[in-house]
């Protein structure tokens, strides 16, 4: 159904059970992140673990987060609620944190990440699909953008928390894990008691095998116009590791190299909102395509001019493009994809996502080692052009799908 554009709209109509949500991620990703960014380091340093563990230990991880989010998404439609499977993702992550600092050996560690990573997959899906139930459809892009905002203010606020504790502390590990604890129950806390999911209308159709054919079928031509240009995107942008490898490769000094992720991050974080406003204002599909574009321009940036300004120029670059894209593509999920069917929509999406990213990380990596960083980040940009392209072409079939 299409729905009316209203340009008038401000933050202030943004519902508050989307601002909640908002920061739950933020505290969540606090909390995380200020033990994620110490972890390799403690296992290494502090418990003895060799580097191929701490490849295992990521990999097992990341994995397990990808392939539990179908599953929680289907589930969000098949049981028509959404907030507490989501808060039960929260519920896990947060009741794992106090094993990081009382873990005794690496065993531990590696059933808490475990853990923390299943939680992660249980969330995702069918949070997002609560954004998209709980925004109106002229504030969709808007509501992402917010989330998204929120999120990465975490994602760049626990590890600079993290430095300044460790600091403080005298590279006491077992302290700051402990002060990680306490944003993971705030989170935990606010989505059980301040997020109200809405009532389910009575009209949406009941959904009794999300994950069937025919149900993948009922996701329909535009939704899978998006996850396809999605995935091919997503092999143009590759893990930011590489960032911090360019930089260190064009000679920053190695205690300045963390510099460059908080640098991006907050660079995605002021533009993420802004960019989901202004997707609601005009044509969804040409604020994506400006986000491509500025990753073809990172890109080449990071490519050809090996020096830390060019360093900086390309990672101003890439946390635009991430603030033009990430949470748009959300909006575009929820934009084409049937309501009975948007947490199986967000699953497939993520999970076809996660293995973009892992398969671009795999060939930035090979590149890296035939070709150098020129030759990982030129690759990213015949990528991001391929995206590009073929957002052009369907453009029509995804630009007018508004479901509300």
């Amino acid at each position: 159904m299409a729905a009316e554009t209203k340009p008038t709209r401000s933050i202030r109509d943004i519902p508050p059970g989307v601002w909640v949500l908002g920061f739950v991620s933020m505290l969540m990703d606090i909390s995380s992140e200020m033990i994620h960014a110490l972890l390799p380091i403690y296992l290494v340093s502090v418990l003895g673990a060799s580097m191929v563990t701490v490849g295992v230990i990521e990999g097992i991880a990341e994995a397990t987060a990808s392939i539990t989010k179908i599953f929680s998404g289907a589930l969000s439609d098949w049981l028509g609620k959404r907030k507490w499977l989501a808060a039960i993702g929260y519920g896990l992550a947060a009741f794992t944190k106090p094993v990081f600092p009382l873990a005794p050996t690496v065993g531990w560690l590696v059933a808490a990440r475990f853990v923390d990573r299943i939680g992660k997959g249980i969330r995702g899906a069918p949070r997002d699909a609560l954004v998209a139930d709980l925004s109106p459809p002229d504030l969709r892009g808007a509501s992402f953008g917010l989330r998204q905002s929120l999120d990465t203010i975490g994602a760049f606020t626990g590890p600079l928390l993290a430095i300044a504790l460790m600091w403080w502390t005298a590279d006491n590990f077992t302290t700051v894990f402990w002060v990680a604890v306490i944003p993971a129950f705030l989170a935990f806390a606010l989505i059980v008691f301040a997020v109200r999911e809405p009532e389910r209308p009575k009209a949406l159709r009941t959904v009794r095998n999300p994950i069937s054919l025919a149900e993948v079928k009922n996701l329909g031509t535009a939704y899978w116009w998006v996850v396809a240009v999605a995935s091919v995107f997503t092999l143009a942008r590759f893990s930011e590791a590489f960032l911090v490898l360019r930089a260190q490769n064009v000679g920053l000094p190695v205690m300045l190299v963390p510099a460059v992720l908080v640098a991006m991050n907050v660079v995605y974080a002021l533009a993420a909102y802004p960019a989901g406003v202004m997707s609601d204002r005009m044509s969804r599909t040409a604020v994506l395509a400006g986000g491509i574009v500025l990753l073809i321009a990172a890109d080449v940036v990071l490519a050809l001019m090996p020096s830390v300004g060019g360093v900086a120029l390309g990672v101003v670059l890439w946390g635009l493009h991430m603030g033009l894209t990430q949470g748009l593509l959300a909006a575009l999920v929820a934009d084409t994809a049937p309501a009975e069917l948007r947490g199986t929509a967000f699953g497939f999406f993520n999970l076809l996502g996660g293995v973009a990213m892992l398969a671009a990380s795999v060939i930035a990596g090979a590149l890296w080692d035939i070709a150098g960083p020129q030759g990982t980040f030129l690759a990213g940009a015949a990528f991001a052009l391929a995206a590009l392209a073929g957002l052009l072409m369907v453009r029509g079939k995804i630009g007018q799908r508004i479901r509300v």
